[in-house]
């Protein structure tokens, strides 16, 4: 008799429960309020998020291999940081992309996809009423041989989205640059930290201390030990670093 009872309430609540794959959890999501209302953070993982705000959907990186997008909603806007397959994937997009949704990308993933709107180093747009500003993305330090940096200078993206008075920075894949050193009035920011492709805990340290995100996710961040990163911001006041494990 309780068997029976309890196969009748899963079946009852069973629509109400959020739309996973089998014996997946919903991904986790953080709440920030902004001048317009929620503004809700989803941690899809590695280099992959979700941003909801004002009843419209923002996808950054959406990769297949990090997050189940026969489930998760359709895209409003998709803006893709570079052209590595950690980064873009085709047949993700397909399966968040609407008729009416604009996807975004950077130099190095023109042509690459239909339909997109390509966007320069340190340009601005508006975009579903967002301010939408691209931060160069790049190698300064780590190379894969000789004059040959991971990620050159002009091929990759950060993006600034500002969600009504809330800043966002999502910085792709790229190490502290003086372009973002410069950057001033950002309210979250999320860094890489995986070794050798992008920082260290020290250059995302440096480049916090620069441009003092009052929240900043280490993400993308691999292997890479984000205890010392906690640790070497633990004496900053008015910077909190939240670890979010799905963002490795």
């Amino acid at each position: 008799m309780q068997r029976t009872f309890l196969l009748l309430l899963i079946v009852f609540l069973s629509p109400l429960l959020p739309r996973t794959a089998a014996g997946q959890t919903p991904p986790p999501t953080d709440v920030l309020q902004t001048s317009a209302g929620e503004l809700r953070i989803t941690f899809i993982g590695h280099g992959t998020l979700m941003f909801e705000h004002g009843g419209q959907v923002i996808h950054v990186d959406p990769v297949g291999r990090e997050g189940d997008y026969d489930a998760l909603p359709d895209a409003d806007l998709i803006l893709v940081t570079h052209e590595h397959g950690d980064h873009l994937d085709a047949e993700a997009i397909s399966k968040i992309r609407k008729p009416e949704t604009t996807i975004v990308v950077s130099k190095s993933c023109e042509g690459r996809l239909d339909g997109t709107t390509v966007m320069e180093n340190e340009a601005e747009t508006q975009l579903l009423g967002y301010r939408i500003q691209t931060v160069p993305a790049y190698n300064v330090v780590h190379m894969r041989a000789e004059n040959q940096p991971f990620h050159p200078k002009g091929s990759g993206n950060g993006y600034v989205i500002t969600f009504a008075d809330t800043r966002v920075y999502v910085a792709g894949d790229t190490e502290n640059t003086p372009e973002m050193k410069a950057l001033t009035d950002i309210d979250v920011a999320f860094l890489p930290m995986n070794l050798p492709y992008t920082m260290t805990p020290e250059m995302v340290a440096d480049a916090a201390r620069a441009f003092r995100p009052p929240i900043l996710y280490p993400y993308h961040f691999g292997d890479t030990d984000t205890s010392e990163l906690v640790r070497l911001l633990a004496d900053e006041p008015g910077i909190e670093v939240r670890v979010r494990a799905e963002m490795r």
